[in-house]
């Protein structure tokens, strides 16, 4: 019997009749099933085709960044990505290729914005990105910059289609907490912007 306050002897919970090699078979077997359960858990929270968070991990890391944000009175901003002509691509060249098209749009994401900003795929063709401690975004230096990057990858890959993309922003102040759920629902009502200069 365990008695609070005294030490457990080394190997009192140890089954006697196990061998060592039973003794590491079984540690090995723990530490597989703790390694399925957090893959499992990281898979339930991640878009598969992109590896980006899905609207679950997002919401739960970006909440996480905005309650930092408001403890520490520091603004945020939440963007909202549209590709423009989504459907088109996939009609025209087929769902693989609208897969192609999704997953470059999420490495340029990736690439542009910092380690601290939480960026994720809503869904079709719908991303976000939550930029922690920023305010007052300037929307055409990302734009320019989001399409400096595409412009080399449609440069070295040769489709048929340039990637395009609208965007939303919502401002978030510390003065006013809200929730990630309620910050999504303004951005996905804001009005976009597309950097198609003919639409």
């Amino acid at each position: 019997m365990l008695i609070p306050g005294k030490p457990v002897k080394p190997g009192a919970c140890a089954d006697p009749l196990r061998t060592p090699l039973q003794e590491r078979e079984l540690l090995r077997d723990l530490a597989r099933k703790a390694e399925e359960e957090l893959m499992g858990v990281q898979m339930a929270s991640m878009d598969e085709l992109t590896l980006l968070s899905n609207r679950h991990g997002f919401t739960a890391l970006a909440q996480q960044g905005l309650e930092a944000c408001q403890h520490l009175e520091k603004p945020a901003t939440v963007l909202l990505f549209n590709i423009e002509g989504f459907k088109h691509i996939n009609y025209l060249y087929g769902r693989a290729e609208g897969d192609k098209a999704l997953k470059s749009f999420a490495d340029v994401l990736r690439i542009a914005f910092r380690e601290s900003d939480v960026i994720g795929r809503l869904g079709n063709d719908k991303f976000v990105a939550l930029l922690t401690g920023s305010s007052v975004v300037e929307i055409p230096a990302i734009k320019a910059r989001l399409e400096e990057i595409l412009e080399e990858r449609n440069a070295t890959v040769h489709r048929g289609y340039d990637i395009r993309f609208s965007i939303g922003q919502i401002e978030c102040s510390p003065q006013l907490p809200g929730s990630i759920e309620e910050l999504l629902a303004q951005a996905d009502a804001f009005t976009w912007q597309t950097t198609d200069p003919h639409p």
